[in-house]
């Protein structure tokens, strides 16, 4: 298989188990409080990464160690933080749309600050469609859009965090260190900044709620797969796709969400929903090719 092959097939299976983060964070909120979640599922994953590979990561000069502090803080603590929060002050539909043009602002720093980004029509074009799709299946056939501009000040700032996130992991491929010790400590100064939040908010969780089957099979889920595993993987495909072309797979996460929810919340597939899908693969297609 050809690397760049490789490099697709391990985005889409990134943002494949994402996708389904969202039911199983929503089965949770039954018991947790998002910034519980949050810390479990990142504690989980880093005890993971360091079971799975215990060899200890080097400390870099400053401004390279720097990179993994800045990619903790905005890709694990202020993105999650910034959404979750932002769903108590506007509708999730406002959240999702705004929180979905992150892969805009990905490319746009991609191009700014590394010079192997290039940006051209077609991308433009897919990115539009794309753009276009997610707002099918977010908004659903619903016209009306109301504004709290908090909230969404909140989402948009969570897309942006998500994107300098992105930069980060590109950056930090180049200094040549093992994926899951870069994650790894990733997760750490992500932890690390969580919490200070966490210990303001509180952390107050019942025996009954961390004993309770199907809370310990999501956590599981959340920390291993969507966590431990996919950031890995999703470090793997910067690597070789660059930023701008993995981060266009950020929009199969709303179509993965779709399908997930029809299996387990048994959610109907709407019109609006199947044409969301349709735009969302055309405009994928169309930002890869490279005329």
């Amino acid at each position: 298989m050809k690397r760049e092959s490789l490099g697709h097939l391990i985005a889409f299976f990134t943002v494949f188990v994402w996708g389904l983060t969202f039911v199983s964070t929503k089965v949770l909120l039954d018991s947790f409080t998002p910034a519980e979640i949050l810390f479990i599922r990142f504690l989980l994953g880093f005890i993971a990464l360091f079971i799975i590979y215990p060899k200890k990561a080097k400390i870099f000069k400053i401004k390279d160690e720097i990179l993994f502090i800045a990619a903790g803080l905005f890709g694990i603590c202020l993105y999650l933080l910034l959404e979750n929060t932002a769903l108590s002050y506007t509708f999730a539909s406002n959240v999702g749309m705004l929180v979905s043009i992150s892969p805009f602002i990905s490319a746009l720093l991609a191009y700014l600050f590394l010079k192997d980004e290039k940006l051209n029509f077609m991308f433009f074009l897919g990115m539009v469609l794309a753009l276009t799709g997610v707002s099918f299946i977010i908004f659903n056939g619903t016209v009306v859009l109301e504004i709290n501009p908090l909230g969404d000040i909140l989402a948009l700032l969570a897309a942006v965090s998500w994107a300098f996130y992105s930069l980060f992991v590109k950056k930090i491929s180049f200094l040549g260190i093992h994926p899951v010790q870069s994650t790894r400590k990733i997760f750490f100064y992500g932890l690390l900044f969580t919490l200070p939040y966490l210990l303001y908010t509180g952390f107050h969780i019942e025996q009954e709620d961390v004993l309770n089957i199907k809370n310990i099979s999501n956590l599981l889920f959340l920390g291993f797969g969507a966590s431990a595993l996919c950031f890995v993987t999703w470090s793997y495909a910067v690597n070789i796709l660059g930023t701008v072309k993995t981060s266009i797979y950020i929009y199969f996460i709303p179509v993965m969400t779709v399908i997930s929810s029809m299996i387990i919340l048994n959610e109907k597939l709407t019109l609006y929903s199947v044409i969301g899908i349709i735009l969302i693969v055309t405009g994928l297609f169309l930002s890869n090719k490279k005329h």
